[in-house]
C-alpha cells in the first residue's frame, strides 16, 4: 500500500467511522477502487483488511481527546465507586459500568463469528442489501422513539440492548452507530444521548479490533499505517463534532436517502459486472 492510498482510506475511516452510513462498508467499496483486495483469502487481502481495522485507532484516539473530560470524569467515579459504597449511585460511576458491560456482546460474537466476518460477509453484496435494508430501521427508530430521556435517566438494560444491537453492525453496511443510535431510540433516549453512548461503546471493542489486527499490518508497512491513522484521527474528531450538532436538530434519518443511493449504485454495477462483489 502506497502513502496515497493510505491517506484515502485514512479519510474514509475517520469520515465514516461515526457517521450512521458504515465505514466498513465504505472501505470494502474505497478498496474496490483503488484496486485493493477485499477478500481475506491471500497474505495481501489480510493484510489490508488488517490495516483498516488498525486505522480505527485513530478514530477511537480521537472519540478520547474530544470526551477527554468525560472519559476522565467517568473512569473517576467508577473506581470511586469500587471502594466507596456512596459513589456507586452517581450517574458517571454508573456510565462506566454501561460502557464495560454493553461492550461485552460485541467482543464476545466478533470472536465467534469472526470467520463469518472475514469470509462471506466481505462482500459488495452483502455491503449494497445492508444499507439499503437498515435505512428502514433507521427510519423507524425515528418515527416511534419518545425521546423523552436523557442522561439521567439511562439504565443498565439500555446499556446493554445498544451493546447487542451494535453486534448487528458486524455486517458491512449496517453501521455501528447506525445500530447503536436506532437502538437508544427505540428505548425513548434523546438522539444526543443515545449518540454519546453509541461514541462511547465504540472505544472498546473498536481499540481491541485495532490492536488484535496490528500484528496483521506487516505487508502494509509502518509508514503508511501510521499516516492512515493521523489522518482517521484528525478528520474524525471533525466529524464526532459535526454529528453532535447535527443530531441536536436534525433526524438520523437524514442520512437515509445517500444510504439508499449508495445501495442501490452498488447494486447495479455488481448487478451488470462493472464491479465485482470480491
Amino acid at each position: 500500500m502506497n502513502y496515497f492510498e493510505a491517506i484515502v482510506l485514512g479519510v474514509v475511516e475517520g469520515l465514516t467511522e461515526f457517521l450512521p452510513i458504515s465505514s466498513t462498508g465504505h472501505l470494502m467499496i474505497t478498496e474496490k477502487i483503488l484496486g485493493l483486495p477485499i477478500s481475506d483469502e491471500t497474505a495481501q487481502g489480510r493484510a489490508v483488511g488488517a490495516y483498516t481495522a488498525v486505522i480505527q485507532i485513530g478514530a477511537i484516539a480521537a472519540v478520547l481527546v474530544y470526551f477527554a473530560k468525560d472519559i476522565y470524569r467517568i473512569a473517576g467515579a467508577w473506581f470511586a465507586g469500587l471502594v466507596r459504597p456512596e459513589r456507586r449511585g452517581e450517574l458517571d460511576h454508573r456510565m462506566g459500568w454501561y460502557i464495560i458491560v454493553g461492550s461485552v456482546p460485541i467482543g464476545l460474537v466478533g470472536l465467534a463469528a469472526r470467520d463469518i466476518i472475514t469470509g462471506p460477509f466481505k462482500s459488495l453484496w452483502v455491503v449494497a442489501v445492508a444499507l439499503i435494508a437498515w435505512s428502514a430501521v433507521m427510519l423507524w427508530a425515528e418515527k416511534v422513539g419518545r425521546q423523552n430521556r436523557g442522561n439521567a435517566q439511562m439504565t443498565m438494560r439500555d446499556a446493554i440492548f445498544m451493546g447487542l444491537m451494535q453486534c448487528i453492525a458486524l455486517i458491512p453496511g449496517v453501521s455501528r452507530s447506525g445500530a447503536t443510535i436506532s437502538a437508544g431510540l427505540f428505548l425513548g433516549l434523546d438522539r444526543v444521548t443515545a449518540t454519546r453512548l453509541a461514541f462511547f461503546l465504540g472505544i472498546p471493542s473498536l481499540t481491541a479490533a485495532g490492536l488484535f489486527e496490528l500484528r496483521q499490518v506487516e505487508g502494509i508497512g509502518a509508514g503508511p499505517a501510521i499516516v492512515g491513522t493521523l489522518v482517521a484521527f484528525v478528520v474524525a474528531y471533525a466529524s464526532i463534532a459535526w454529528l453532535l450538532r447535527l443530531v441536536a436538530h436534525r433526524s438520523i434519518g437524514w442520512f437515509v436517502p445517500y444510504r439508499v443511493g449508495l445501495g442501490v449504485v452498488l447494486l447495479v454495477l455488481l448487478g451488470t459486472g462493472v464491479m465485482s462483489a470480491t
